[in-house]
This record gives C-alpha cells, structure tokens and sequence, in this order.
C-alpha cells in the first residue's frame, strides 16, 4: 500500500504540468495569414451588372392545338422528344370526316346531274321558242334554272374542299422544329374547339432564345445596340456566356418600385443546348474600357478620413501609402499615382 501512495502523487504532478502545457499551446494565437497581391498593367473594363431571364424569341415558343373537334386516337410525342417541322404530334379519329368528304363528292355528283338536266330543258325551249311553240317567258325561266344549277355546283365543290381541309386538320403536325415542352392531352379525350383552339401541346426551339434583362434607370443611357455583353446562370456557375445587345425597350418595366428597362441580348454558343426558358441570367455590359493602365484589387483600398490608403511592401515591412484612383471597375481600381508595377500590396488591411 505504501508503494501506491508514492506513485500517485508523482502521476498527479505529471497530468498537472502536462495540462498546463497544452493550455498555453492552445491559448497562443497563431500568426495570421496575410494575403497580398501585385500592382500590373492590364485593360481595365467598366461594366453595368443586371438581372434578367431567358426567354424563347418571338415565334420560337408555339402551342399547338387543334381546329376541328374530335376524339383522339394517336399521340406519339412525350415532354422533352425533339421533333423536326413537319412531324406528327397527334391524330384526331378522321372517319366523320371521311364521311363528310364522301358526302361532299356525292353532292357534287348530284348538283351535276341537275345541272345537265337544266342544260338539256334549256336547249329544248330555245328550240321550242324558235319554232313558236314556246314562249320567252319559258326560256327566261330555264336560263334562271340552268344558273341556280350551275351555283349548285359550285357550292358543293367549296362544300367538299371544306370537307376535305377539315380531314386534314384530324393531323396535327410540328409547325417547328423544337423541344416538346409541354403536353396537354391524352389518347382517347375527345376535344371541342370552339372559338380558341385547344392546346394540345408546347414546342420550344432551344436554338433561338434570348435574354431579357432588366436594366436600371441609371445606367441605361450607357447602353446602345450592338454592345457586347456577358451572362452566367447559377446552374453553370463556372462558364460565362457571350452575348451582344439587340434591343432596348423604351417602355419602362418596374420592379419593387425601382424603374428598369428591358434590354434584350442576343447570344450563340447553343449547340449542347443547355440553357432553358426561364433561368435567371446574371448580365454584366460592357460600357466602357481602358488598356494599360496600373490596375489593384478594391480589396487592398481603405479609407483613411477620406483618403485611399494601401499596405504596401516596403524592404519587408508594410508601409501605408496613399493613392489617387481612376476608373473603378468590378473588383478592380485604376491607380492613378501613389504606387509602381510590380508593388506588392495587402489585401483587406486592418
């Protein structure tokens, strides 16, 4: 027992130096990591920053439905199937159709047939009448009815080519060439249409969108047709898109009681088509441009009772030093005087 008593205290003593070790390891504060950054020259772009929204261009987006009332029996397309113009989308069932262009052919066939019957009766009292057996008055009455046969005719040629567009209207074709985007119906629903056509499907062309952006009152005198101009979405945060301006809006568009005007950019760069209706596109416009100059980060200004001031590396020490700044980009400066090429500056000074 006395053996344990000796050897308790020792360990004690040990875990209490040891603990105040680690204590004072942990409490010392490590040196914090100071980022720098070099002076250069490069161009220096001034930019106008907008949100917008991609949309399809005028007559790229069509929803197409049908003009004549039926039953439908053939629905090939599904919501994202490309189709090509031209291609069937859906099929009404064509037999009252078929029926009324059978009815139409027997019409024209029937108003023929009279037509020829008033032909011949005319022909018979002309020669009655030149004989003297007969008189005008019977001859003007045959020519009325020779007239009235021939408009019969002509009513049941336009009644059996109504007939026959409605038969085709029972195929509903692509007008474009697109994405299916939307479908509204199925197999078997018969539809009515009356004075709108119904839908029955939504075809976008991905190959022709545009983007719409909403720029402020205050910078929307810098922008001009033909302007270069850039875009990303959040879903490809990574890759920039180029665009150029194609339009300008003079109607004002407002938004939470800010005023804007809508600036329409046209882009390419659409093969893979990964751009969609209605992603939110983060625009930047170029609206202006100085080469060479010496350019900083803004993180490396701060403001000193109303003076820049940058931490700049001096013989391994940091020195404060004023400087004039010129155009002011994005996240960048023009340095007008105050530093050199080549100067190594801190960034975010304290």
């Amino acid at each position: 027992m006395r053996f344990k008593w000796v050897i308790l205290p020792i360990v004690g003593v040990a875990a209490v130096a040891g603990l105040y070790l680690w204590q004072n390891d942990v409490s010392a504060p490590a040196a914090a990591e100071i980022k720098t950054a070099r002076i250069n020259r490069e161009t220096l772009s001034r930019e106008v920053f907008a949100t917008g929204v991609i949309r399809p261009v005028v007559g790229a987006e069509i929803n197409v439905g049908s003009r004549v009332s039926g039953t439908v029996v053939n629905l090939p397309v599904k919501v994202g199937d490309i189709v090509q113009a031209g291609e069937l989308l859906a099929e009404l069932d064509p037999t009252p159709f078929k029926a009324l262009v059978a009815q139409a052919v027997a019409e024209i066939e029937l108003s023929k047939a009279e037509l020829a019957l008033a032909e011949s009766n005319l022909k018979r009292k002309q020669n009655l009448a030149d004989e003297g057996y007969s008189p005008d008055t019977d001859v003007q009455a045959a020519i009325r009815d020779v007239d009235v046969a021939r408009a019969q005719v002509k009513l049941a040629q336009a009644r059996l080519e109504s007939a026959q567009i409605n038969l085709g209207y029972t195929r509903i074709s692509a007008p474009i060439r697109g994405v299916i985007a939307e479908v509204t119906t199925r197999e078997g629903e018969t539809v009515q249409a009356s004075f709108a056509a119904p839908t029955f499907v939504s075809i976008v062309d991905l190959d022709r969108l545009e983007v719409q952006a909403f720029v402020d009152e205050t910078d929307i005198g810098r922008i001009f047709i033909g302007q270069p101009a850039r875009f990303g979405v959040d879903t490809y945060a990574d890759t920039d898109f180029e665009a150029t301006v194609t339009a300008i809006n003079p109607k004002a568009a407002m938004q939470n009681g800010v005023v804007n005007y809508v600036v329409v950019l046209a882009f390419d760069g659409q093969e893979d088509r990964i751009l969609r209706p209605e992603m939110t596109a983060h625009v930047r416009l170029q609206v202006g441009e100085r080469a060479d100059v010496l350019t900083a980060p803004r993180a490396a200004l701060r403001q000193d009772r109303g003076r820049q001031i940058v931490l700049v590396e001096r013989n391994g020490d940091w020195i404060e030093q004023q400087v004039q700044i010129g155009w002011r980009a994005d996240q960048k400066v023009e340095i007008v005087t105050g530093l050199n090429e080549g100067d190594i500056v801190q960034l975010n000074p304290i």
